[in-house]
Order: C-alpha cells, then structure tokens, then sequence
C-alpha cells in the first residue's frame, strides 16, 4: 500500500513558499512523498465547466515551484498539480487522499487585515486530515508569562475533559503530538488549562471562591495529564513530557507556550451548541489566529467517529 502523501498548498505567495518550506521538511521527516498543488479557478467555455478538482496545465505558480525546487538535495519524491477549481472548495478535500495538509496563513488574494485567510479557516474547519497552518514571522505575543525553557520543544493543548468512553483506542490529538515530538528529537510540552474561577453560590448573592476547590480542580487536571499521556509513553519512550496545568484561558496558556516552539498542536474541538454551519472551537480558532508557532489543527477521536458513521449511512 503506498504511502499518503504530505500535501501543500501553493499560491506564490511569501505566505505559502514559508509554508511549501516547512511541508519540504515534514515530508522528509516522515519519508513521505510531497504534493505540491495550486488550485486556481481558470475561464471555460459556457456549458464545458470542468469537474471540480481536476487537473489542469502547470500554472505559471507551479511552474516557478518547479523551477525554484530543481536540483535542490535533499527534496522527498515530490508530484506538482494544477487543479481546476477554487482553493476554499477543493483544498479540504484533499485531506481525505493525504497524512497532513500544509498551507500558510493566508495566501496572495486575503485581505490584508485578516490574520487567517478563509483557505487555511477552511480546511483547518472541514478536511479529514491534520492541518497545519504556518503563520507570518514576527507575530508579538502580549502576556506576562515567563519565556519557555529553551530546547526544542512540541507543544500540545490537551482538553481538561476525560476521553468519550464511547471513543475506544488512542487519542488521534495525543499521538500525533507525540509522533511530531519524536521526529524532531523535542521535548513535548502538554498545556492542560482547567475552567477557573469557577462560579459557587453558597446563598442568594453570596459568592465564596475556594482555595480547596481549585487545589481539587488541579489535581484532577494534571490527574487526566498523567493518565493519558501514559497511554502513549511506551509506544515514544524517547519523548520526554513537560505538564503545564493552569487555570483560566486555555488559547492564552498555549499561545504563550508558542514562543519558540517547533509546532503547536490542537484537536479540532466544535462548539457544544448546535449550530447551522460548521465552526471551529473557539480555543482552536484564538490559536490559529495568535501563535507565533505553526499550529496542527487534529481532527479528534469522536469526530473521527463521527465521520466513519457517517459514511458507513452513506454506503448503506
């Protein structure tokens, strides 16, 4: 069976050559093969409209790409597609065909103001595989927390939530973090934020915050650190674990946990409420939107279950 590829996403934009350059390295690190693509919309006679996705003649992006990569060393076995069709439509639906989509921020027709481009919000939201977004250099983080220990170091949001029972086996969030931490020889750094104040009404207008309740809140949080990173340490004996568990805003913690970091790695949680369209978590978005660090966005087990469901409906 062949190996799925790493696929980017290339626009010739200093956004997406930054990305096309991380996704150069990954590809190696994971002996992957490389697909670079460019999807661009181009005219068609009425009535001859192409099927979405396919392929089309090398655009003048690809061409440079091919140009800029030939003779480099080094290089993984890399493909190069032009496809027919729009970037926000047809790049989440590459992740059903790849082990990791790699674009940047935002590419060369965003909106200056924008800190993500609606390709990356897109696929980060909607495609089957991880996705990593590679952010703009320079990005000021504003906190008062310390600097990070130096070294190389993967960062990870863990949610302050014991796994669904309903969704048996490894988490797929937490071994994709402890994968990309062994390739790149780094320290995983496992951020775990639990809800703090937590609001107590002890009578009618009486509010009593306790001392005891959050030393009890932060047990059971770095209780659930343990626990699940257990499941994974004798599969990544290599990987040494940090646990940071702190109260309050989870987004906050792991953008400043960011600095310096190789990779920040998130689940692809969804908002609780129903909702009409399909969204990002809120934490997952600050994060995308924040990090100074690329940032893999990681579908989650009971989404993952969910989607098999779905299809096994489909088929039936």
């Amino acid at each position: 069976m062949s190996t799925l590829p790493v696929i980017a996403a290339v626009d010739g934009s200093d956004d997406s050559n930054r990305a096309l350059e991380w996704a150069l390295e990954e590809a190696r690190l994971r002996e992957a093969p490389l697909r670079i693509v460019h999807a661009v919309r181009t005219a068609t006679p009425r009535g001859a409209e192409p099927p979405a996705g396919a392929d089309a003649p090398d655009s003048s992006v690809i061409v440079e790409t091919r140009q800029v990569l030939a003779g480099r060393p080094g290089l993984p076995d890399v493909s190069f597609a032009t496809l027919d069709s729009s970037a926000a439509s047809i790049l989440p639906e590459l992740g059903a065909e790849a082990q990791l989509l790699v674009l940047g921020s935002r590419g060369r027709g965003g909106f200056a103001s924008l800190l993500l481009g609606s390709n990356g919000m897109a696929c980060a939201r909607d495609a089957d595989s991880p996705v990593v977004v590679v952010p703009r250099p320079g990005r000021e983080v504003h906190t008062d927390a310390p600097e990070p220990a130096p070294g190389t170091r993967v960062v990870l949001g863990m949610s302050a939530e014991f796994p669904d029972p309903a969704c048996p086996g490894p988490d797929p969030v937490l071994a994709f973090a402890f994968r990309e931490a062994a390739m790149r020889s780094a320290r995983l750094h496992v951020v775990c934020a639990y809800p703090w104040p937590v609001i107590a009404w002890a009578a009618a207008g009486e509010y009593m915050p306790s001392a005891a309740d959050q030393e009890a809140a932060e047990a059971e949080c770095r209780q659930l650190v343990t626990e699940r990173v257990a499941t994974l340490k004798d599969t990544y004996p290599q990987v040494t674990v940090e646990a940071q568990v702190a109260p309050g805003d989870a987004a906050g913690h792991l953008v400043a946990a960011a600095r310096g970091a190789e990779l920040v790695i998130v689940g692809r949680h969804r908002p609780r409420a129903f909702s009409p369209v399909r969204m990002l978590g809120s934490v997952t978005h600050a994060v995308l939107l924040h990090a100074p660090a690329p940032v893999a966005v990681v579908p989650t087990a009971q989404e993952l279950a969910e989607a098999a469901a779905s299809t096994g409906e489909d088929a039936a």
